[in-house]
């Protein structure tokens, strides 16, 4: 294995990739990540370099930054670009939280507008977790259902960027990153998706890759959620027929579900599973931070809230027992609504509130694989961008959560990188 791998993160979120390799005991140098979504990327530097401003931009006046940062395509929700306006609406602060964090983890922001020469040289994993509300159900429910197909204008379409980027770093003759990880919904295999997935195998392919996709489950990686997902790998063997043929034989041994992969990363030093009960952060103090952020989960008593603990599973009952499945469901972008995730008893005491709460955005986090450093570090600078309105409320940092990715998952599947590197060290 290499000292220290180079990756670059495309719609990098809040970092699961980086979490992931360094629990694994690799070693990253983060050359460059790729989000447009304010929140996401102001995250993942709270969480991953830092949260205060930098000395360069601290010097900048509203009217400096806002010349700056109009310059990117931004988002305030994921979905849209946001319009000058809105940026406009943001605190000093905030603004220049957002160029900080810009600076300090090298986001190139759009990934429309990134080309070949812009990419890194050296590059050891490039990773890319695409939107996916055009791919699954949920998406699809609410009229997102143009899926990957080229030039259709939906985010999840945005995969392309990622084959036109590689061929411009080819036709210029850079090199290439020698490994490939990509995050989805498994609806990328449904007779729907499944000719486009092909054919972007098949573009990888040209460019020099091999490609080996896996459906895996986060509940079996020891984490106790129910999240099925798609992962592959690919790995730049360019014209070398023997290499070729040697990682398409390593790809073949690891058979067509994850059986072999999870076993290889359970019998490692790394696998470390967390049951329910562990992740819950029950509190008994009134006057505790926990306890705050579990009222502010609590819904009020209306009739429309009682159905949603009627007609959910309830992670704790009204006797206190959690309980007895080993994971709970899907963590999503919302859990104040039917179907959640699963909700907790909780007699707040407190008149006009209901009896029962939500997870909270803490317990989203720690669902995921993060921590409550993590959260911690969120909440440490967290400063108005409007009159009574935070930078990281309750339902951003649950909507961060639920786009996120499982890291104990990716764990078990960076992992395999201990197996492949010494048939590319023979190359």
């Amino acid at each position: 294995m290499k000292n220290i791998y180079n990756i670059v993160e495309f719609f990098s979120g809040i970092g699961s990739q980086a979490r992931a390799l360094k629990n694994i005991g690799i070693n990253i140098n983060v050359q460059a990540t790729c989000e447009w979504d304010l929140h996401a990327f102001i995250a993942y530097d709270a969480i991953h370099e830092s949260y205060e401003i930098l000395p360069e931009v601290e010097s900048l006046n509203k009217k400096q930054l806002l010349a700056i940062l109009s310059k990117y395509t931004l988002s305030n929700n994921g979905k849209e670009p946001m319009n000058y306006l809105t940026l406009r609406g943001y605190s000093e602060i905030v603004l220049r939280r957002m160029l900080s964090a810009i600076k300090r983890t090298r986001n190139l922001v759009d990934i429309s507008r990134v080309h070949g020469e812009q990419m890194p040289d050296n590059t050891d994993i490039l990773t890319y977790s695409f939107p996916c509300q055009d791919l699954s159900n949920v998406g699809a429910f609410h009229g997102y259902n143009k899926g990957i197909d080229i030039d259709s204008g939906s985010r999840s379409s945005l995969l392309w960027q990622v084959g036109r980027i590689l061929t411009e770093m080819k036709n210029l003759g850079k090199v290439l990153p020698r490994y490939l990880i990509m995050e989805n919904v498994p609806t990328l295999l449904s007779p729907r998706h499944k000719e486009n997935f092909e054919k972007w195998i098949n573009e990888l392919e040209e460019i020099g890759y091999v490609s080996k996709y896996m459906p895996v489950n986060a509940r079996n990686y020891g984490l106790p959620q129910n999240r099925p997902r798609l992962l592959m790998m690919s790995v730049f063997v360019g014209q070398n027929e023997s290499l070729k043929k040697e990682i398409k034989a390593f790809f073949d041994s690891w058979g067509s579900d994850e059986t072999k992969i999870l076993s290889d990363y359970r019998k490692s030093r790394f696998y470390s599973p967390v049951t329910i009960n562990q992740l819950l952060r029950q509190p008994a103090d009134r006057r505790s931070k926990l306890w705050g952020e579990a009222l502010d989960c609590t819904p009020n008593d209306t009739v429309s809230r009682r159905k949603i603990w009627e007609e959910n599973p309830k992670i704790v009952d009204e006797q206190g027992r959690i309980t007895s499945e080993d994971f709970i469901r899907t963590i999503t972008t919302k859990q104040d609504r039917h179907p959640n995730s699963g909700n907790v008893y909780f007699d707040s005491g407190v008149e006009g509130r209901g009896k029962f709460r939500y997870l909270t955005p803490r317990e989203c986090l720690l669902f995921m694989g993060f921590t409550d450093e993590d959260y911690e570090r969120l909440q440490a600078n967290n400063p108005e961008q409007r009159v009574k309105s935070k930078l990281f409320p309750r339902d951003k940092i649950i909507r961060m959560a639920g786009n996120s990715i499982p890291v104990k998952m990716l764990e078990g599947f960076f992992y395999q990188l201990y197996k492949t590197e010494p048939i590319l060290g023979k190359y």
